[in-house]
């Protein structure tokens, strides 16, 4: 049923505590019912076994697209995507292979911007030095003679670093000359970037065809086996918590969902066209009018199918899009004038408590609010506190998408939940079953 108001709710009603939660690490079907989760696609380990590596050059794609200092645009804020590489480059090294490491940064859309976030790669290289304990040399293309050249003076177990992918505008169009150029810089290929898996790009899917073989990644293989069990045989009831600011980028993903979960809880800016289809007065807050009719036409199939699509009861509101803004709380069907809501509200998160309370899966995806400034973080990093406490009861918590991790990994809880995804577009579309570009591209297992 569609719920907007009217609950009587309290906080996480109390649950059996385990005395061992299984480690992230653990075989996946401590999580999920015992049905098979397939191996379809080679992986690291398979490709080790059908390869001597030693002195072999191993093209890796790897998602170093992390985000910067506002201040500086220079400092790592949240290196999780860096430490997620380090399994699979770790395991090709002391193989003796040369990991020729690719990545895009941003969207720079065909052009070359020196710095910041949508710039070259060089912020990342010290924190790759770092964390492999290796040297790094790093080259300012990504294909060409002069590349071609750095790649077969490779040795053993030596790392190169690849220019952001994107400085290309083919890339993004799977062009073959760019597929083509990086698989001249190497025999074999590592998918490993589960965050742009579900793209058809030339470094995630075209490349493959110019491999000897192509496989998997730990990172890759391990979030396959993680989300798909989360879909295909979740340990019941099913609870998704879906954020973002805009609705439209998120029709797909709540529409499958609707088919697969038993309660859905939306936050972030997206709620406010719904509270438009429900005739609910939204002052000045964020609204995609021509997604109007489309939100109602959601909640009414939730309705149908008997799922639980949950909005919030209450927002924080301000009278300004600041940190500093004059704010105060409100009912959902009580906004007016010149307030816009920014987070949702106390009542909303005794709801979600005890909703995720009852479930036994739970996947978070998007803020619940603007989640960058203080004042308006709460609701997210509520609901990242109540995904620990989940999982301490025994349940497995699914976060994916960039600031839901942050806010869990800022909360000091990133070692408190069952899995934390390194992608958010590719979870989602996983989530919704369907098949990711830059793993049919891989050599079948």
């Amino acid at each position: 049923m569609f719920s907007a108001a009217g609950f009587a709710v309290s906080r996480l009603s109390s649950h059996r505590v385990l005395s061992h939660v299984p480690p992230v690490t653990a075989t996946f079907q401590n999580w999920f019912h015992s049905s098979t989760l397939k191996e379809a696609k080679l992986n690291v380990e398979g490709l080790a076994d059908k390869v001597d590596l030693e002195g072999q050059n191993v093209l890796m794609r790897v998602d170093l697209n992390v985000p910067l200092s506002k201040e500086d645009n220079v400092t790592v804020t949240d290196d999780t995507r860096l430490r997620a590489i380090v399994p699979t480059a770790r395991f090709l090294l002391d193989k003796g292979a040369n990991v020729i490491l690719c990545s895009h940064f941003g969207r720079p859309k065909g052009e070359i911007i020196e710095t910041g976030k949508n710039g070259r790669l060089n912020p990342v290289v010290p924190h790759i030095k770092k964390l492999l304990g290796v040297e790094v040399t790093k080259v300012d293309d990504c294909m060409g003679p002069e590349v071609e050249a750095a790649a077969a003076n490779l040795t053993k177990g030596d790392l190169m670093l690849l220019e952001n992918t994107r400085f290309y505008a083919g890339e993004t169009k799977n062009d073959e000359t760019l597929s083509e150029g990086l698989g001249k810089l190497a025999n074999y290929f590592v998918m490993d970037a589960f965050g742009t898996a579900h793209r058809a790009h030339s470094s995630t899917a075209g490349v493959a065809k110019h491999m000897k073989l192509s496989a998997a990644g730990y990172l890759l293989d391990k979030e396959l086996k993680f989300l798909k069990g989360a879909v295909d045989s979740p340990n019941r009831p099913l609870c998704a918590i879906v954020g973002g600011a805009k609705v439209s980028t998120k029709i797909p993903v709540i529409e499958s969902l609707i088919e697969k979960c038993d309660t859905i809880l939306l936050g972030g800016g997206m709620i406010f066209t719904f509270y438009k289809a429900l005739g609910y007065g939204i002052g000045k807050s964020l609204v995609e009018d021509d997604i109007v009719d489309l939100a109602g036409d959601l909640m009414k199939k939730a309705k149908e199918m008997g799922v639980k699509l949950i909005l919030p009861v209450d927002v924080v509101l301000a009278d300004e899009f600041s940190n500093d803004a004059t704010t105060c709380i409100a009912k959902s069907n009580e906004i007016s004038g010149d307030w816009m809501g920014l987070d949702i509200g106390p009542k909303t998160l005794d709801l979600f408590a005890e909703e995720i309370s009852k479930s036994n899966t739970i996947v978070f995806n998007g803020p619940m609010g603007v989640f960058e400034m203080d004042n308006f973080a709460k609701g997210t990093v509520t609901v990242a506190e109540l995904m620990a406490e989940a999982t301490e009861n025994g349940a497995t918590t699914i976060v994916g998408g960039g600031d839901s991790v942050a806010a869990v990994n800022q909360a000091g809880l990133g070692d408190k939940v069952s899995h934390i995804s390194t992608g958010g577009g590719a979870s989602l579309e996983l989530l919704e079953g369907k098949v990711l570009p830059g793993v049919a591209a891989l050599t079948d297992a």
